[in-house]
């Protein structure tokens, strides 16, 4: 009986307080998510937290999964490794969530993958197309395509319009340098290469070196592979500088954050989309999409970046069904595994326990004189 208390009182104390079992109670699923909800990220973070709120509502509205009502707990970055790693860390250690969700880029992402492995911990839809993600991990599902074949179809897009004179700027990382890397294989395929390439750090704000360098070899074209801030201040600086080059982004800026940050100066910068256009009604998922965040944020305040992140929240509440009641993170990592061929609504995500990348959907989108997006 002694030995008995003991043993209590020590498996008691090996537990965090206030964190559930693996993020399951009788009535909660705990999913966590790390994001920028401050600083120059800001807006992006808040797409991909709001798209993702907008299902889980939908959800408990409807009296929840199993009886359970779904919490999104987001914890902000501000865009800084080092602070995601620690709220991954918080996240599985402390609050105990069943699964981590939409983290918003590879950068943040990564520095969270120790706990994830030491935990066996699902990692569902981080936001990012960069190959250090996509590289096989039993743990990692990714819904969208990769930055290599959105590249691929920025320079496939361009080549054929007759245009040879390609720059790129990236950030000076290991994301930013894999994004060159494409750009470079993309073009090789053409027998062609860059004729300059524009080198920033993450949170750089003085870009005239940059932008110089880029725009001396006079490119037809610029392809950024940065985030929403430091691609429209290149582009804004480089306009003022009498640049007539063309200029094009992945996904990863963020779309409508770009535009809302270039305003009139945005028109014709062509960005690759994901996801179908977030305006056609006659594609499902973006009618239920477009009534669920009207619903939640009182305004029909839509992008390309919380539709991808509601299609994502979908894909994960259908994993959580089909894990059943007894919900582990064992259970829903088998669950993920059976997404084969998963429609959301004319969205189709294909997993299996061999491959996590779910999706190779690209299609470029250019802003027009409006601040909108025409395909």
């Amino acid at each position: 009986m002694r030995m008995s208390t003991i043993c209590f009182f020590i498996l008691a104390a090996a537990v965090p307080l206030g964190a559930p079992a693996q993020g399951v109670t009788k009535t909660t699923i705990l999913v966590g998510q790390s994001g920028p909800l401050s600083g120059s990220n800001k807006e992006f973070g808040e797409d991909i937290r709001d798209g993702a709120n907008a299902y889980f509502r939908r959800v408990n509205d409807a009296g929840g999964i199993h009886g359970r009502k779904i919490q999104l707990v987001t914890l902000d970055d501000a865009n800084d490794a080092k602070k995601s790693g620690e709220n991954g860390r918080i996240l599985i250690e402390e609050r105990g969530v069943v699964a981590l969700f939409g983290y918003a880029s590879a950068t943040l992402s990564m520095p969270a993958l120790p706990f994830v492995e030491k935990h066996r911990v699902p990692f569902v839809a981080p936001f990012t197309g960069a190959e250090p993600m996509r590289k096989f991990n039993p743990l990692v599902y990714n819904v969208r395509a990769s930055y290599a074949d959105e590249l691929e179809k920025i320079v496939e897009f361009y080549t054929t319009t007759g245009m040879s004179k390609f720059a790129v700027l990236h950030y000076d990382d290991a994301v930013g340098k894999e994004n060159l890397a494409a750009v470079q294989a993309a073009l090789a395929r053409r027998s062609l290469k860059p004729v300059s390439v524009g080198t920033v750090q993450r949170n750089q704000t003085t870009l005239g070196d940059a932008v110089n360098g880029v725009l001396a070899a006079q490119p037809d074209v610029v392809i950024a592979t940065t985030l929403y801030r430091t691609t429209a201040d290149f582009i804004k600086q480089a306009r003022r500088n009498g640049s007539g080059a063309q200029f094009a982004s992945t996904s990863f800026v963020g779309a409508s954050a770009l535009a809302n940050e270039l305003k009139d100066q945005g028109t014709g910068v062509v960005v690759a989309q994901v996801v179908p256009p977030y305006s056609k009604q006659s594609i499902p998922i973006v009618k239920e999409y477009q009534t669920a965040i009207e619903k939640h944020l009182g305004k029909k305040d839509f992008s390309f970046t919380s539709l991808e992140s509601y299609i994502s929240a979908k894909l994960l509440v259908e994993a959580i069904r089909r894990a059943g009641p007894k919900l582990t993170r064992e259970s829903l990592i088998k669950a993920l595994d059976s997404m084969q061929n998963y429609d959301a609504g004319g969205y189709v995500v294909d997993f299996n326990p061999k491959e996590h990348n779910g999706s190779k959907f690209v299609e470029l989108t250019a802003i027009s004189k409006a601040g909108r997006f025409a395909y």
